[in-house]
């Protein structure tokens, strides 16, 4: 297939969207939703916190007693009542008193300041405060972090550990999230065989197994693995018994631009591919297809395009099954050195950051896993670029923008 034959970038990523369906929503316990898209507004269920409390360790007091006391001129105040956190005083504090009150322990009636312990010094019931206080000193007051009825949360993002903390304050203890995609990964290729020291004839190591595993980990779904070599009917059995038990699949091999390609004809056979051949490098050959009303994504046996053509093609959409949408930051940087390109063609050239410079690696190739490694971002160079010259202005994406 020519270069003029092949489908734009851009129109391929409009056609996987408007072929993807989410993948349906659950509730589920607090313990289960770190790292889970959240798929209900949180609505506060009760003020945080309930009451005011103490911010410190120190004794609650009336403010006023204090004014004009200092080290040198300390006020005597009684011991009436020892409070500590998940207790609560009986007693109104009167004039003249104190009652002792850990962090979080709620105000006494009649209280409306703490003093730290530090400025202080007891014997027994009798109390020294040694400095002077306002109202409201050392009180964290109910409602401070958020009160009944207010919006915490919107549905829409991935849960950490902060998010999960204040949907607990808020009163819930389970909430809404969006179901992980459960992901059919098909890895073929006859030659292929498990990681060993020793290979034989034409064996080659499956690294495809481990990197598209992580992968689809990264973008948040459920990895369900297999390796089948290049027989059409197996392939095809294997096809249907993953898309019957997955969300969608993913295959890498057999995707080239030519007849013959058992994945591709497989996807033909069983449904529509509405896709086979991008202006991308590295990548071209990628493929999707709709097939059980699934989405069927094919990338290429070459590692180093398989990883890119998620990245371009995959990773999102994998995410938008599961409620998650976000534009992809973009920075610019200045190119160390000629970068050239293409018109007509997208490419993403594996580069290195060097504070506001980029370089791109000499290291090419489809198959050369080593130029992921040794990069740390991509040089985006759309359809319309010819490349840049050295120090000119280039679209850069750090490979830590993708991951959420």
């Amino acid at each position: 297939m020519f270069l003029y034959e092949l489908m734009p970038v851009q129109k391929a990523e409009k056609i996987l969207r408007s072929n993807l369906n989410t993948a349906g929503t659950e509730i589920v316990n607090l313990d289960q939703t770190h790292h889970r898209v959240l798929a209900q507004n949180v609505v506060s269920l009760l003020d945080a916190p309930p009451f005011d409390r103490s911010a410190m360790d120190g004794y609650a007091v009336r403010a006023e007693e204090t004014f004009g006391h200092s080290e040198e001129n300390p006020v005597q105040l009684k011991i009436v009542d020892r409070i500590g956190a998940g207790k609560v005083s009986k007693m109104d504090l009167k004039k003249g008193n104190a009652i002792q009150i850990a962090t979080g322990a709620p105000i006494p009636f009649g209280a409306n300041a703490v003093v730290m312990e530090e400025y202080t010094q007891s014997h027994q019931d009798h109390l020294e405060v040694r400095t002077t206080v306002i109202p409201g000193e050392n009180v964290s007051p109910s409602g401070e972090d958020f009160i009944t009825g207010d919006l915490i949360l919107k549905a829409g993002r991935v849960l950490n550990p902060a998010e999960i903390g204040i949907i607990a304050s808020a009163g819930y203890s389970e909430v809404e999230v969006y179901n992980k995609p459960r992901v059919g990964v098909m890895v073929t290729g006859s030659e292929l065989v498990m990681p060993k020291s020793q290979l034989e004839g034409a064996e080659i190591i499956n690294s495809n197994h481990f990197t598209v595993k992580s992968l689809v980990e990264s973008a948040l779904g459920v990895p369900d693995m297999i390796h089948c070599v290049d027989d059409h009917d197996l392939v095809r059995e294997e096809f249907l018994r993953l898309l019957k038990n997955n969300d969608c699949l993913i295959t890498t091999g057999g995707t080239a631009i030519s007849k013959g390609d058992v994945v591709v004809d497989v996807a033909n056979e069983l449904g529509e591919v509405l896709i086979h051949g991008v202006t991308l490098r590295p990548g071209k050959p990628f493929a999707f297809a709709v097939v059980e009303d699934k989405p069927v994504f094919m990338l290429s046996g070459f590692p180093v395009a398989a990883m890119v053509q998620f990245d371009v093609f995959v990773r999102e959409n994998l995410l938008r099954m599961q409620g998650l949408e976000r534009e992809l930051n973009f920075i610019t940087k200045t190119a160390a050195r000629k970068i050239p390109s293409t018109l007509g063609r997208t490419d993403y050239i594996r580069a290195r950051q060097e504070g506001d410079a980029v370089r791109p690696l000499k290291i090419k190739g489809s198959g050369i896993i080593r130029s992921m490694v040794e990069s740390d971002c991509y040089i985006i160079m759309e359809e319309n670029l010819e490349g840049v010259g050295s120090g000119e202005k280039c679209m850069v994406l750090p490979y830590h923008f993708l991951q959420v």
